[in-house]
């Protein structure tokens, strides 16, 4: 060796030994002890994080407050958890080897690195934080997504911790991981994902107060497949079909125009073609029909269309988005989310406050416009029914929930008793959001409840204002919280009270929240799940499954002036929207990517109203005009038939369907969950019976048409199921009643049978 070299190696030498005697980082508790208490669990709602702790030992939940962790362990109990004279006597380390009982079991093991991570701090003086310790600022993860095609089945993740001082640290081993979809994957503790069986996944990544969500799909070989090369309709169909054609799946086929035809009425409308209506469009050539062009923002629903050639589907939406019915329909939706129900509004409140939301969706009023007429409103809630917004929510607390979850998809209720565990919120952020709603107070003009067992609330005007003083207390301090939007450091009232301002903050152009949160939500009711479903659940460990896409959808509704026909009608002439339900080869167990069509039961109101559509007979509501359809009905509960005929009720109908009783603002009240009660009742129940045996039904209109039994059936299965018999079906249906002692009774039977078959309890 020569001496240049041997120069060289002393010199590695000397630095080595340099590096060897330099002293560890020292362990803080805010960075160190804080990891492995979360790493070993100690934390989460099912042992001591839960809101009354266990075996008298109380953590803030998954690290939340490090303050009050920090109290609990060293000073609490006398200081009886640590012993910094003696740190192997601590209880902290005794329970967590179970040297000593611990209900919640071993923890970790006496030579781990988590026992010597507690012991040096404990040893070290049980300190709260080293002077000038650096803090969290950001963690980062890679991989944020990846695709996993057979035979890979397994990704190791790395966690990197960024600190105030401008360093990092690799805290791959001392993060925590949690796998969302665990039917998909495993994780082991140092962070790699397994695959169990084929789908995707969302792992969350923990590292004190950070969290960070990875999309993992493993995705099956398909030994031979061959993306079919789809055409797109639009740029939905662009960024659908791009993360399809990762997955190795395609698109099922288009839906016939039967199909799509139906399913564009029950989505805008709530109610079936008629047979006439039907046939038309079936047997209509490609360029019959003209289309409605989009209007302008602020343009009148009434205004003469500007038309010109496309197909008939795009013309048919545009028809659809026109009819009268669309706004009935989609007036509904927006009254289960605002609570429109007697009890709460009296019946004066509840019809004026439903009357106002059709005539805003009738008349094409801007989403922007038509929220900050509700944050802001204020008035009588008869002359001004959109203050009936405030009287459905009495507290500053239910108010700011509700305005939180319905106009920006962000559910607010952890965050009232601790951090939100899943999300950036704190609870400071919960309280100075619910102070912008702690003014607003009602003066009450009169109450003509009939005696203490009126189940009203109250019956009588009443005027929302925003009163001289109100506030709302902050429990973690114990002081009066600060009127602060969501998200803002400060904010300043002196030129707007807190509602104006409020509601110019939340419909910003430039406020993702939302319109991002509208357009998930029309995306819902079109698609049948949520970009980002739960679709009132936005937060970064809730990611979307198509964040492109989501992003594009809400950039085009801002541009549009905020106009929910635009929205309806970009979405609905994509292929993917007309893409029938029915699976293939490749994507039958698909149900995150829209590869194909859900398959839904029809919503109790669809249900009630399609059924007497197709009976020939109309409805009768107590108190509501002749005509009225269950989807017209202003409130939740309507008053029934009492005793022997309670169950031909159209209340006690439309509740076994699932219709809300409005008690919550939230999608998730109304339920179009299957059941055999339901299926009882459509097979045996009175209410059906009812329709089909009516003297003055479709069916004895049929009869007395003198048509012979062919088109009698041909007749019933376009009004039923919007299409014509198969030559088998007509066949069968055809001898059926021909055998039948009574003509009447077959022809029954053959509606019946209709009615309850799987293609009209479903919309496909």
């Amino acid at each position: 060796m020569n001496s240049a070299n041997r120069q060289r190696l002393c010199l590695a030498a000397a630095w080595l030994a340099v590096a060897v005697a330099l002293p560890a980082a020292p362990v803080t508790f805010q960075t160190d002890v804080a990891a492995v208490i979360s790493k070993a669990g100690c934390n989460l709602g099912t042992c001591h994080g839960n809101a009354t702790g266990k075996g008298g030992f109380k953590l803030s939940l998954r690290g939340g407050d490090q303050d009050y962790d920090f109290a609990a362990l060293v000073q609490d109990q006398f200081g009886r958890r640590v012993n910094t004279l003696s740190p192997d006597e601590s209880l902290l380390l005794l329970k967590a080897t179970q040297a000593v009982a611990h209900e919640g079991g071993k923890r970790f093991a006496k030579d781990s690195w988590e026992y010597r991570t507690l012991r040096e701090w404990v040893a070290g003086g049980a300190q709260r934080q080293s002077p000038g310790a650096p803090t969290l600022v950001k963690l980062e993860v890679t991989p944020r997504e990846q695709f996993l095609i057979e035979p890979a089945s397994s990704v190791a993740m790395k966690a990197t911790a960024k600190f105030s001082d401008g360093s990092t640290r690799d805290v791959t081993k001392i993060t925590c991981y949690e796998v969302v979809n665990v039917a998909v994957a495993d994780v082991s503790t140092d962070g790699r994902v397994t695959r169990k069986e084929t789908g995707e996944t969302t792992l969350l990544v923990r590292f004190l107060h950070l969290q960070e969500p990875v999309r993992l799909a493993f995705v099956p070989a398909r030994p031979g497949f061959k993306w079919a090369n789809p055409k797109p309709h639009n740029f939905v169909d662009e960024h659908i079909f791009a993360k399809l054609q990762t997955l190795r799946m395609n698109p099922s086929e288009l839906a016939s125009d039967e199909v799509f035809l139906r399913r564009a009425y029950l989505d805008l409308l709530g109610i079936l073609p008629t047979a006439e209506e039907a046939k038309k469009f079936v047997n209509a050539g490609r360029d019959a029909l003209p289309r409605v062009q989009p209007r302008a923002r602020g343009a009148s629903s009434k205004a003469a269309p500007q038309r010109g050639p496309t197909d008939k589907r795009a013309a048919l939406i545009d028809e659809l988005l026109e009819r009268p019915e669309f706004a009935d329909f989609w007036a509904l939706k927006w009254a289960d989310l605002l609570r429109v129900e007697e009890k709460t509004l009296d019946a004066k409140g509840m019809q004026d406050f439903h009357r106002w939301l059709r005539a805003s969706i009738a008349s094409g009023k801007p989403m922007d416009q038509f929220a900050r007429e509700l944050i802001a409103a204020r008035g009588s809630t008869y002359a001004n029914p959109e203050a009936n917004f405030y009287r459905a929510n009495r507290t500053p607390v239910i108010r700011a929930e509700a305005a939180a979850q319905v106009f920006l998809g962000t559910r607010l209720q952890c965050a009232q008793c601790h951090n939100h565990p899943f999300d950036r919120w704190t609870q400071d952020d919960y309280y100075d959001w619910a102070a912008l709603f702690a003014r607003v107070d009602y003066k009450i003009l009169e109450n003509n409840r009939r005696d203490k067992n009126d189940k009203h609330e109250f019956i009588g005007e009443q005027i929302v204002y925003l009163s001289r003083k109100g506030s709302v207390t902050n429990p973690r301090t114990e002081k009066p919280a600060e009127p602060r939007f969501l998200g803002v450091a400060k904010q300043d009232f002196e030129k707007q009270d807190e509602l104006e301002a409020l509601a110019a903050w939340m419909t910003r152009p430039d406020n993702p929240l939302f319109a991002r949160s509208q357009v998930n939500r029309i995306w819902f009711h079109l698609m049948g799940r949520g970009i980002v479903d739960p679709i009132d659940d936005f937060r970064a460990t809730n990611p979307a499954s198509h964040p492109a896409l989501l992003e594009a959808l809400t950039k085009e509704f801002v541009r549009s002036g905020f106009n929910l026909r635009h929205v309806i009608r970009l979405v609905m002439n994509s292929r993917a929207y007309q893409t029938a339900s029915e699976p293939n080869d490749t994507n039958a167990g698909d149900e995150l990517n829209y590869a194909r069509a859900p398959l839904r039961r029809l919503t109790a109101e669809q249900m009630f109203d399609t059924l007497h559509q197709v009976a020939g007979v109309s409805a009768e509501f107590k108190g509501q005009p002749a005509g009225t359809r269950a989807a017209e009905l202003p409130g939740a509960r309507i008053e029934g038939r009492r005793g022997r005929r309670a169950q031909m009720s159209p209340d006690v109908f439309l509740s076994m369907f699932g219709k809300p009783p409005r008690l919550l603002t939230c999608e998730c009240e109304r339920s179009t969950d299957t059941s055999m009660g339901q299926a009882f009742f459509m097979i045996s129940g009175p209410s059906v019976n009812e329709l089909l045996t009516r003297s003055d039904n479709r069916l004895a209109a049929l009869l007395d048409s003198g048509r012979p039994n062919r088109a009698v059936v041909e007749e019933l299965y376009w009004t039923a199921l919007t299409r014509a018999p198969s030559a088998t079906e007509l066949a069968k249906t055809t001898a059926h009643i021909e055998q039948a002692k009574d003509r009447r009774a077959g022809v029954e039977d053959v509606l019946w049978g209709l009615v309850n078959a799987k293609e009209f309890v479903l919309r496909r």
